[in-house]
C-alpha cells in the first residue's frame, strides 16, 4: 500500500545541525509529492520557514501537540491546549526566584517572550532565526496570554538536573516537563502529545496508520512513531528510536528525511 501521509519531527530530523532545512533535502521531499505534516516542539513562528520551503498547506503540529494549526499567517488554531494561567504563574515565579541565572522564555501562539538577551537566548536565536519580544518574565506578564510553552536553557548540567528535579517536585497540575538534550527543559500542557496531533488527522481525513510514515530522532518522537505503520529513525537518533524503527535513514546533516522517502517509501 502506498504511503499517503508523512509526519516529521524538525530538530535533529528534518533540520540540520545549524537548525536549517537544506535546500537539497527540501527538493527531495517536494519531488516525492506526498503530503507532509511537521510535528515539532517548536512554535509556529519557528516552523514557518520550513512550511514555506515545503509548500505545506495541511494542518501542522506545534508545541509537541499542544497546538494544531493551519499554516497561514495567523497560525489559525484547529486544536489548542495552552497551560492554565495559574500553572504558568506558579512556574514562572518559581523559576525566577530559585534559578535566576537560567535563560527563561515562553511562547504564545504567535510570539516568543523573554526578559533579557543572554547566552541561552542568543543560542536559540542562532537556531531559529527568531527575535523574542522583551517583557518581564513573571506571572503578571503572562496573565493576559495563552501560554503554550515555557523554555529554560542552561549550559550547566548540574543546574539543569537541579532545576528539573525542583520543578517535578512542585507537582504543578496540568503540565508536562521534558528535557530536550542537555541544555533545554521545556514545559507544555500535559495534553500536548505528538500522538494526539496525529490522531486528529486520522479522525478528520480518514487516514489510518498503514497509510502513514514518520521520521524522528528523540525520545519525545516515540508516541508519533508508534502511531504510524512505517516508523523511520534518523542515523543520529537515540538508541530507543533506532530500536523501534522499521528503517534507519541517513543523518539530519545528510538529507535523511528526503533520502528516506526515496529509499524506503517510493520503492
Amino acid at each position: 500500500m502506498p504511503i499517503r501521509q508523512i509526519f516529521s519531527d524538525m530538530d535533529g530530523t528534518l533540520l540540520n545541525s545549524q537548525g536549517l532545512l537544506a535546500q537539497s533535502n527540501a527538493d527531495l521531499i517536494l519531488q516525492a509529492n506526498i503530503p507532509v505534516t511537521l510535528v515539532s516542539a517548536r512554535a509556529p513562528i519557528e516552523m514557518a520557514p520550513a512550511i514555506k520551503m515545503l509548500h505545506l498547506t495541511g494542518p501542522q503540529i506545534a508545541f509537541n501537540g499542544g497546538l494544531i494549526f493551519r499554516p497561514n499567517a495567523a497560525f489559525d488554531p484547529l486544536v489548542a491546549h495552552p497551560m492554565s494561567h495559574d500553572s504558568v504563574a506558579t512556574l514562572l515565579d518559581a523559576i525566577e526566584t530559585h534559578f535566576p541565572k537560567v535563560s527563561l522564555s515562553f511562547y504564545d501562539r504567535k510570539q516568543w517572550y523573554t526578559s533579557r538577551i543572554d547566552r541561552g537566548i542568543e543560542y536559540e536565536q542562532s537556531l531559529t532565526e527568531q527575535a523574542p519580544e522583551l517583557v518581564v518574565t513573571d506571572s503578571a506578564a503572562a496573565a493576559g496570554l495563552e501560554v503554550f510553552k515555557l523554555m529554560m536553557i542552561t549550559f550547566d548540567l548540574a543546574e539543569m538536573n537541579a532545576m528539573n528535579q525542583f520543578l517535578l517536585d512542585l507537582k504543578v497540575p496540568g503540565v508536562s516537563i521534558q528535557r530536550s538534550g542537555d541544555q533545554y527543559l521545556e514545559i507544555t500542557s500535559d495534553l500536548a502529545k505528538k500522538s494526539h496531533g496525529i490522531q486528529y488527522l486520522f479522525d478528520h481525513t480518514g487516514l489510518v496508520p498503514s497509510d502513514c510514515a514518520a521520521f524522528g530522532d528523540g525520545h519525545n518522537d516515540l508516541p508519533m512513531l508508534r502511531r504510524v505503520g512505517t516508523p523511520i529513525a534518523m542515523a543520529n537518533a537515540q538508541q530507543v528510536v533506532l530500536d523501534l524503527a522499521a528503517y534507519t535513514t541517513t543523518s539530519n546533516d545528510e538529507d535523511g528525511v528526503g533520502r528516506g522517502i526515496h529509499d524506503f517509501l517510493l520503492k
